[in-house]
């Protein structure tokens, strides 16, 4: 009966277009006949828990029942996040307000939520003055690189900014971020940030389930759901390992960016044992939450992170190593 409620979530979130697009693309380019697709699709579904898109990008038209199994989609997820992290307990990831100040030793930037700015103009000054000579509006709960704005910091009194706040949907404002010259080299169009997931096992002890590099192409932000791409990066080494990738399977891989030129597979990044000793420290601070995509920025002084997501995409965590992660969660259930 889940199953079935899951398939009904799945047709309701559906985006339409994409899937004729893509049900099209599969039929010609593997001679599948359509109906036949459609069929395997749904039944699918209803056998791995995925959604009707993940299907495509898990490019399940091409892998057999054993490689299906191995993949974690929409609905196993939803459940094991639920499990792992808590409703009651998620709240200081989902809240980037709360989450700033209960993790702001590990941060490198200023951030300010609406009160903040209201109680201490001492605040709004140094926001509005800071060496970037912009800042970033958010919303507290926004997710995928939603409800982002950057403005000019010259462009507002900190009156006026806060009169904007309240007017509007925003309510944290934080410094815009000056990313490291070598990954500004690799895109300036966006701050690309690194995706490390962390999982608590029963003795918290923190195991890393996999680090990602997202990478803007000519888009003010670095996630996947934007048209960008994700490579994988090597845990022991910190250099990306495999070609960056796209969410949509009509796109092909990429080893260079297309817009900079600078080689994608090979590249170091910076800071890295740094980052992997801050995120396992970040992990253990709130042990409550046992499962957490970090996203991470690397300047030219350091690394430090953006927000922590207790609903971690798993396309992000899957696609890159082009193979089904399912095992390394189950172990831990």
């Amino acid at each position: 009966m889940m199953r079935i409620i899951y398939l009904g979530y799945y047709f309701k979130n559906l985006d339409f277009k994409r899937f004729r697009n893509w049900i099209n693309f599969v039929s010609a380019e593997y001679k599948i006949n359509k109906i036949k697709l459609f069929i395997d699709i749904i039944s699918s579904s209803l056998k791995y828990n995925v959604s009707l898109l993940e299907y495509f990008q898990f490019g399940f038209y091409n892998k057999d029942r054993t490689l299906r199994s191995s993949y974690a989609g929409t609905g196993f997820m939803y459940e094991y996040q639920l499990k792992m992290n808590p409703k009651d307990v998620r709240v200081i990831l989902d809240d980037k307000n709360i989450f700033t100040k209960k993790y702001k030793d590990f941060l490198i930037h200023k951030s300010y939520s609406l009160e903040d700015l209201k109680n201490d103009e001492n605040k709004g000054k140094a926001l509005l003055s800071n060496s970037a000579g912009k800042f970033v509006l958010k919303v507290s709960d926004g997710k995928c690189g939603a409800q982002v704005l950057v403005k000019n910091c010259n462009e507002y009194t900190i009156k006026e900014l806060i009169h904007f706040m309240e007017e509007t949907e925003y309510d944290l404002a934080e410094e815009y971020i000056i990313q490291h010259k070598s990954i500004m080299a690799m895109s300036p169009s966006a701050v690309n940030t690194i995706r490390i997931f962390t999982q608590l096992d029963k003795a918290n002890n923190v195991e890393i389930l996999g680090c990602r590099f997202r990478i803007s192409i000519n888009s003010s932000v670095d996630n996947l759901a934007a048209g960008n791409i994700a490579a994988p990066i090597d845990e022991e080494t910190g250099k990306v390992s495999d070609l960056g990738i796209y969410s949509d399977i009509m796109k092909t891989d990429v080893e260079i960016h297309p817009i900079t030129g600078m080689r994608i597979v090979g590249f170091q990044i910076p800071f890295w044992k740094e980052t992997l000793e801050m995120v396992k420290k970040a992990a253990r601070a709130y042990p409550q939450n046992r499962s957490i995509g970090w996203d991470i920025v690397i300047t030219d002084s350091g690394s430090g992170l953006i927000e922590g997501n207790h609903d971690w995409c798993k396309l992000l965590w899957q696609l890159p190593v082009k193979k089904g992660l399912k095992a390394e969660l189950t172990k831990h259930i």
